[in-house]
Formats: C-alpha cells, structure tokens, sequence
C-alpha cells in the first residue's frame, strides 16, 4: 500500500512531461527567449562600438575586442556549463548563466577603461551565456523527439528576429539614457533569462552508493575520471563523434564570413550603401523562413536529418562562392536572388547541425557532446573572417575570400559523406551509454556460463 502512490505521482509527471507534449513546448519558448538574449544581444552590440570608439578614444580594432571576447567566452565555457549540468542540476546552471550575463553588462556601465569592458562585457557575460546555450538546447533535444528539428527551428528563429528590433532600439536607448544607461537597460534584459532557466525541471538521478569508509577520500585519478565523464571526453576517442566534429569545424570557417563581409563587398561592387545593407537584411529574412521550414520538412521523416543537412551545406556552400560571382557584372538582382538562396540555406542547416548530434552521441550523452562541439569550433568561427580580410587585404577585392570560405563549407559537406551508414536509408540505432547495471548484468551472466555444468553444456548444444 506504501508503494502505490509514488508510482502513481511517478507515471503522472512522466506523462505530463511526456517526449513531445506537456512541459516540452514551453521549453521551447525559454529557448526562443534565451538565444534572442545570447546572440540575438550579441549581434545587435555593433551600436555601442561607435559611443566606445568616442569616449575611450582608442581604434576600432581594440573596441572590437569586446565581442570577439565574449563570442569566445561563450563557446570556450560551452564544456564547463555541459559539465556542471552532468554533476548539478540544469535548472540551476542555466539560472546562475543568466545572472552572470546580466551581471556583465550591468558592471560594463560603470566602466572606465577598455579593461573594464572586457572582463564585464567579455569574459564575465560570455561566461553566463556559456552556462545557459549548451544546457538549453541539449534540453529541449532530450524533451522532444518527433518534431526535435521544428523545435529547434523555432526556438533559433528568434536569433533573427530579435536582429531586426534590437538594433532600432539599442540605438534609441543609447540617444535617451547614453550608453552607460543603455548598458544598465541591457543588463536588467538579459535577467530575462534567469526565469527561462527556471522551467527547466529537475530530472531525477540515481541514489549515490554509500560509502563504506568515510574517512576515505577519492584518489586523483579517480576524480580526474569523473571529470572527464562530466565533460564527455571519451567522446573524442569514438570516430564518429570526431569526424562530425570535423565536419562542422570545417563548416564554421566559412560560414559567417557573409555576414561581416558581405556588406563591405556590395559596397565595393558599386552599390549603394541602402542597397548593400538591404542585401543583408533579406538574406537574414530568408535565414529565418529557412529554420523553420527545414524544421518542419524535416520531422516529416521522409529523409534521414544527416542527408538533409548535408544538401543545405552544400548548397549553402556553392552559394557563398556565387555571390561575388553575381556581383561581377553589376546585377543587382542577381546579387539579392544569390543572398536570399544563401539565407535560407544557411538558416536551414542551423538547427539540423544540433538536431544530428543525439544520433550520433545518444540522447544520454547530448549535454557534454555539445559542449565540445561549441569548444572544438569555436577556434574555426574566430579563424574564418580574419583569413577572410586578409584574402582581401592580398588580392584587393572579396572574390577569394568568398571563394575559400565556400569551398570549407563544401569540405566540411564532403566529410559529413564519411560518416558510418552515411549511404543508408534509414538511421542506425542511436549509441547508448553503458550503465553500471548493465556491467553487472553482463558480469552476472558470464559467471552463469562459466559455472554451467559441460553435460548441461552438451544436452544444450545437442538440442
């Protein structure tokens, strides 16, 4: 009697949370919210580097610092977050990211020199966007399972269209409140996300076993192998794992050169300056339908995620190499029709690169595996633009630097063809983490066929 109603309560909030409904949509509106206030925020920061460059008097060069600080921050701390949600509790990872992200920018008003800046805006709020990005998008992929891609194609939507308000208002409250007031404003902001991670249910855990001695204490190498559980890191022994990794590393290095160039090259072309920031602002309209739409085509299930995402790759690629192609002879409209086919394909690839990575880790194992994704990749994201401007700065124009970041693109397509049952039709069963129990079920029967008698043995075989 006892027994039954924990089971009961049990059942019932396994049905409430359930794999596609209950708790698992408003999850996905915390994701909407947070990444509109990570990089949503992160993008829309170029409005300040004018009112820094004016009252620090230092070069463009140093103010931009500040981004690619917080950029790096946020991808580098990716393992810790992953790894303190393995040990922790995520609830409270993503809650503590968000008040160190609000924390930055609430210190960066009353700062007084560049250093300032980049410990508060850089290191302190990329800290806190490092603890909430990994553990919210690994949590809506273990929550949602039929319509994982739509999921994150919605909850990543918001990137884009946070960039087209944030801009205008940013500016606004920099004309009203200066930037020291702006800054406050932002910081009070991104607290938004604290209540975000509160949705987040804590998950049940196994009880630890107890200790037999308890004036023993965990030798090093123990606690450095418990470590390495929390962070995934046996990952990056398996083939799979590394050749996705690979992959997307290879992706990153061309794939936000458009973004900080594209502008600058229909300038160059002969365009106007409305002209050349329309061409951006379509391919970013485009990269929004494309989420979406990708999301929803592909939990149709009528083709495996990783061959989806690789046609968007690929063709993203040849797109990035075709827009200083189109420009040549001084079409306007075909520089747009180029810029809105990459947009779109560019969005689409976007949420399929983390709905791919539960089937090739597991489920169980998603949390570290994008931690280490965002920390592999992070040094090709940060590569990219400078060999970029640096193409630019050799041969004068950005005809090369478009063609070297469409051809990694097309690279990094060609080594996702590499993967194990790449050229199957269906998905290979998902990798499963090996419990304890099941070593000790494994144990268990080993030591039943090795104590099975020969003539049982034999009535066996001849049967």
């Amino acid at each position: 009697m006892t027994n039954h109603k924990p089971e009961a309560k049990s059942r019932s909030d396994e049905a409430a949370e359930g794999p596609d409904g209950g708790w698992s949509w408003p999850l996905v509106g915390a994701l909407f919210v947070s990444t509109s206030l990570v990089f949503g925020l992160m993008r829309s920061l170029g409005v300040f580097f004018v009112e820094f460059v004016q009252y620090f008097e230092e070069s463009a060069q140093a103010i931009s610092w500040i981004s690619s600080t917080g950029l790096a921050a946020q991808q580098f701390f990716s393992p810790l977050g992953a790894a303190l949600c393995n040990a922790y509790d995520t609830r409270v990872v993503v809650m503590t990211g968000g008040f160190l992200a609000g924390l930055g920018f609430i210190l960066a008003s009353q700062a007084t020199c560049l250093v300032h800046l980049y410990l508060s805006m850089g290191l302190i709020s990329g800290l806190g966007w490092g603890l909430v990005f990994t553990p919210m998008v690994a949590t809506v992929v273990a929550n949602i399972t039929r319509r994982r891609a739509l999921a994150l194609g919605l909850g990543f939507s918001s990137i884009g269209i946070v960039s087209f308000i944030f801009n205008p208002l940013f500016q606004f409250l920099v004309e009203t409140y200066a930037w020291r007031g702006a800054l406050l404003i932002l910081g009070g902001l991104s607290l938004n996300i604290v209540p975000c991670g509160a949705l987040i249910r804590p998950q049940r855990r196994p009880k630890a076993p107890e200790k037999v001695d308890s004036e023993s204490r965990p030798s090093c190498a123990e606690v450095l192998q418990r470590v390495a559980s929390y962070v995934e890191l046996p990952l990056l022994m398996e083939r799979p794992y590394l050749t996705y990794t690979s992959a997307v590393t290879l992706l990153n290095v061309g794939y936000f050169v458009p973004y900080f160039h594209l502008v600058a090259h229909s300038r160059q072309a002969g365009f106007s300056d409305y002209q050349s920031a329309f061409v951006m602002s379509a391919a970013g309209a485009t990269d929004i339908l494309g989420r979406v739409a990708s999301g929803w085509f592909s939990d149709l299930g009528k083709f495996r995620l990783l061959h989806l995402l690789t046609l968007w790759t690929g063709l993203a690629g040849v797109f990035i190499m075709l827009l200083p192609v189109s420009s040549v002879f001084g079409s306007y409209a075909a520089l747009m029709v180029i810029s809105l086919l990459y947009g779109f394909c560019s969005g689409a690839m976007t949420s399929l690169v983390f709905a791919v990575v539960p089937m090739i880790v597991g489920v169980e194992r998603v949390m570290g595996a994008l931690g280490l994704l965002q920390l592999i990749e992070s040094g090709a994201g940060l590569l990219g633009t400078p060999l970029s401007g640096l193409l630019k700065d050799v041969t004068g124009n950005y005809i090369a630097s478009f063609m070297v970041a469409g051809g990694f693109v097309v690279l990094g397509t060609l080594t996702m063809t590499t993967l194990p049952h790449y050229f199957s039709c269906t998905d290979p069963p998902s990798p499963r983490r090996r419990s304890h129990d099941d070593n000790d079920k494994s144990l268990h029967f080993e030591l039943e066929q090795i104590s099975r008698s020969p003539s049982d043995a034999g009535h066996r075989g001849v049967q």
